[in-house]
């Protein structure tokens, strides 16, 4: 719990100073929203209060969703699965642990990760809890389950491989944390048999899932400048593989591609971001640092189109919703973008609560889970088109 408090003050540290570079002028506020002319329909489907209040702690608890089930946990340790379909229930179980990141589904089990520095594996059919282990340090990534492995990053700079039986070690890899971070750590993902894990430092690590040897590291983001502030180079949002390539992207640093087997860079452009992107087959979507949607090339990192509407907001990653994108703001708002062309096609606002997390999106609904522990599934559909399943 210690390690714990002291990032969350390093993260009040960091934007205290941030404040200060302002000096004399006024920080610039978040921007107005405009009215806008709705070019889709967007419906609620279903909603479940999940309660656990985290509007200050910037938490990783985003719903999961597998074979037709919602998963979903609260930071006050409920964690339950739902229908997709209907927000039906199926089961509910209090942990009482204070959960921080999670769940991720798999292999008939559903993981989670505590503020305590705990891990969670509970039956994904009956909610029963399999094993439970410490690890002694925050998590604030989602957990991986990788073939026979889960894996867990902490705030700590800990990269871990546990046994999916039993939570036993398996292996470990340190990376040194430096002394000033952002609040949030990147979730590691899965290439084949290689871990892709992204540090504090603006490393890019890949990991051999057998047996937790360093393949290759990378430094994307080298952290530049001359005070701590300016330094900070943090990757705090998951990396994407697409085929042989990975992409990843850092605070005040560069989005870049990388090879997969060795880590080369191909290609990188300048961008600042700690929430993350999504991608297709052709592009990039990024919300960068300052709440700018960004566009580009995926062959080449060219920009494409901007949308600075929603400046200054805290919009979380992009989500691919059809041939849209949705993304959640600090007032519980979420708005749909136009993939072609970045135009806000369509907004609706939630139980007025921020949304940290990347809605998350499946069979034509969105998922969205509020800082306030609000569960919520919409439906977007073309103007004109109404959902069949609203209710």
């Amino acid at each position: 719990m210690y390690k714990s408090l002291t990032r969350g003050l390093l993260f009040l540290v960091v934007l205290a100073g941030l404040a200060a570079c302002s000096k004399d002028k006024d920080v610039d506020p978040p921007a107005e929203l405009v009215d806008i002319v709705a070019k889709r329909n967007v419906e609620q489907l279903w909603s479940i209060g999940l309660g656990g209040d985290a509007e200050r702690l910037r938490l990783a608890l985003r719903p999961a969703v597998a074979e037709g089930v919602v998963y979903a946990a609260s930071h006050d340790g409920e964690v339950i699965a739902t229908a997709a379909e209907t927000g039906r229930r199926t089961w509910s179980v209090k942990t009482k642990v204070p959960l921080s990141a999670g769940p991720e589904v798999g292999a008939g089990l559903v993981v989670l990760g505590s503020s305590d520095g705990d891990v969670l594996a509970l039956d994904a059919a009956t909610g029963q809890q399999r094993w439970r282990i410490s690890i002694g340090s925050e998590v604030l990534a989602r957990p991986l389950i990788a073939n026979d492995l889960v894996v867990i990053r902490t705030v700590d700079g800990h990269l871990e491989g546990l046994s999916l039986t039993d939570g036993a070690k398996r292996w470990a890899v340190d990376e040194q944390v430096p002394r000033l971070t952002l609040r949030g750590t990147a979730a590691p993902v899965l290439a084949g048999d290689k871990i892709i894990a992204g540090f504090d430092s603006g490393k890019v690590i890949a990991v051999d899932s057998r047996n937790g040897d360093v393949l290759w590291d990378s430094i994307v983001n080298a952290p530049r400048g001359r005070t701590e502030l300016e330094r900070l180079a943090d990757i705090d949002s998951p990396a994407h593989v697409a085929g042989d390539d990975v992409f990843v992207v850092g605070f005040q640093g560069r989005v870049a591609m990388l090879a997969l087997d060795s880590g080369q860079i191909w290609w990188a452009r300048d961008a600042s971001s700690y929430r993350g992107f999504a991608m297709d087959d052709e592009n990039i979507y990024l919300t960068n640092s300052d709440s700018v949607v960004v566009a580009m090339k995926r062959s080449d990192g060219a920009v494409l189109w901007e949308q600075s509407t929603l400046r200054r907001r805290g919009l979380t990653a992009p989500a691919i919703d059809d041939d849209s994108l949705v993304v959640g703001d600090f007032e519980g708002y979420l708005h749909w973008l136009d993939k072609a062309t970045g135009e806000v096609v369509a907004r609706r606002k939630t139980d007025g609560e921020r949304i940290t997390n990347a809605p998350v999106t499946e069979d034509g609904r969105a998922f969205i889970q509020t800082d306030a522990g609000k569960l919520i599934a919409l439906k977007s559909t073309p103007r004109g088109e109404r959902s069949a399943d609203a209710r």
